[in-house]
């Protein structure tokens, strides 16, 4: 079970503490406001009244072992700022955090965010998705049946090509495009509509267009 922290129970926050609950996550959940973390403990599996300002409390809490934390504070940008810095001081090594503005976004990419959002409802649902698969770096829903997903080629894909692999036929996906590490000459290789004959590599990164029941079969 992943364990993921979530500082801010805003709209946002609390609808990406609840779309991970739902997912099978444990969800530690921190906010100012002692009303709603009243209204959030039944959810969550840990909800604290607290300032993410002081690291001493961040500590306290736990989130130092998440597997993920993410800073989703609203308009108190310096909050989210000294409570990012607060996580990286924590070797949080995945802090995701909510932008109220570009420059806003700016400053948190500079301090160490490994990923910085300007969200909706919407994309809280597609992170909670994100953070709960060992393997997705980007979700997108198309419908509610049908995804696409940018994900990290699973090991047992590797050194074949898409056509001896059986992608299509075994899997029930496709193949839309193929991200390679870059090259000796600092150049990523992009594939796009690769060739059933196109050899997977190790560390590729694939695109793939699916139903979610078998996206889920292969991301896990």
């Amino acid at each position: 079970m992943k364990r993921i922290g979530v500082i801010g129970a805003g709209r946002f926050g609390s609808e990406l503490a609840e779309s991970l609950v739902k997912g099978g996550a444990e969800v530690v959940l921190m906010d100012r406001d002692m009303k709603v973390v009243e209204r959030m403990a039944p959810v969550v599996a840990k909800a604290i009244q607290g300032d993410a300002t002081d690291k001493d409390a961040l500590i306290q809490a736990g989130f130092q072992t998440c597997d993920a934390v993410v800073v989703a504070i609203g308009v108190n940008m310096e909050g989210s700022v000294i409570a990012t810095l607060n996580l990286r001081d924590m070797n949080v090594s995945n802090i995701i955090c909510k932008a109220v503005s570009d420059a806003h976004g700016r400053i948190l990419e500079k301090i160490g965010a490994t990923l910085v959002m300007h969200p909706n409802k919407e994309r809280a649902q597609r992170l909670a998705k994100t953070l709960l698969s060992t393997s997705v770096l980007d979700y997108f829903e198309i419908s509610e049946n049908v995804s696409m997903v940018e994900m990290a080629l699973p090991k047992e894909w590797a050194g074949r090509t898409i056509r001896r692999r059986h992608i299509r036929s075994r899997y029930s996906v496709l193949i839309l495009a193929i991200k390679r590490r870059p090259g000796r000459d600092g150049r990523q290789e992009k594939i796009i509509n690769p060739d059933p004959d196109t050899r997977l590599e190790e560390g590729d990164t694939i695109v793939v267009f699916g139903s979610n029941d078998r996206i889920r079969a292969i991301t896990g």
